[in-house]
């Protein structure tokens, strides 16, 4: 069985879609769709553009969604996956991939997520850090003892967790986590605490959107992060979406339900190689790829 991931905010480059703009039709013409949706020229920062201007939260999820979702379009047939899932923001892009919500209509949620997140990050400074070589209920228990807000975020792999919280909250976390035996404990150059409680106004206002947006059974199961489990159900689907801005991404989990459940090669659609990197961690012989079209296609 064959499963296709989605990477999230980080994976983003300068040129990142240029090959497909340019050697595909079909991917012309929904970068150019995705112009009109958002209402300014993303494909000109996304192409040629500056890092600085690519990190803007409202540009750089919408990218790295058209990225992967345009990339699984010009697959086509090519593109048959028996599950698929993707790391926090890429969560959407592995939906539209699937046809549970359209393109027009995952981009618009995308737009609207990084809008809500930015305004949640401004509102109350915030942060992250990554802990790496602490056993994962380690991290929970320093996170938990710490009278500020600081939460587990993304379970990426055995062995690296990063957490979410208030600045001081991850300052005495990164500190605890030291005096533990933490290999690393790194501050991440972020603009707030994403999957955290700080991120509740944007849940509230995503949820909105999202409850207002056609939700379809797709073509395969997805495992969600916010269970690492197989979900179908539009419903489902929806609810655990919602949940997701203020919930941990479970990554570690899902891949290792993912391969329980059969899954014996993974794709990675999109920018980068991080999550197949992480499929490594889980096991080093776990056959990976990146999805690619030819290049006179």
């Amino acid at each position: 069985m064959k499963a296709y991931v989605f990477p999230g905010q980080g994976a983003q480059f300068i040129g990142m879609g240029k090959d497909l703009y340019d050697n595909s039709p079909i991917a012309k013409e929904y970068f150019d769709k995705a112009n009109e949706i958002l209402g300014f020229d993303i494909t000109a920062i996304m192409f040629n553009g500056t890092d600085e201007e690519l990190k803007q939260t409202k540009v750089t999820q919408p990218a790295i969604f058209l990225h992967s979702v345009i990339l699984a379009k010009v697959l086509g047939d090519e593109f048959q996956p028996d599950m698929v899932a993707g790391h926090s923001l890429g969560e959407l892009s592995a939906l539209v991939a699937s046809d549970v919500l359209s393109f027009e209509d995952g981009l618009k949620l995308v737009s609207q997520r990084a809008i809500a997140m930015q305004k949640a990050c401004d509102a109350e400074p915030s942060t992250m850090a990554a802990i790496l070589g602490l056993e994962d209920d380690k991290v929970e228990e320093i996170c938990s003892s710490i009278d500020e807000v600081v939460v587990p975020a993304n379970y990426n792999c055995p062995g690296q967790l990063v957490i979410s919280g208030s600045n001081k909250g991850i300052e005495i976390a990164c500190e605890k986590a030291k005096e533990e035996g933490a290999k690393r404990a790194l501050p991440l150059p972020v603009g707030g605490a994403f999957h955290s409680p700080l991120m509740e106004p944007a849940r509230e206002e995503l949820a909105a959107a999202i409850e207002n947006t056609d939700f379809k059974e797709g073509k395969c199961p997805i495992y969600q992060n916010v269970n690492a489990q197989a979900v179908t159900s539009p419903d489902e689907i929806k609810k655990n979406l919602i949940a997701q801005l203020t919930a941990p991404v479970k990554w570690t989990q899902t891949m290792h339900a993912m391969i329980n459940d059969g899954c014996e090669e993974v794709v990675e659609v999109g920018p980068g190689k991080v999550l197949q990197g992480l499929f490594k961690k889980v096991d080093r012989r776990f056959p990976t790829s990146s999805a690619s079209i030819a290049t006179e296609a």
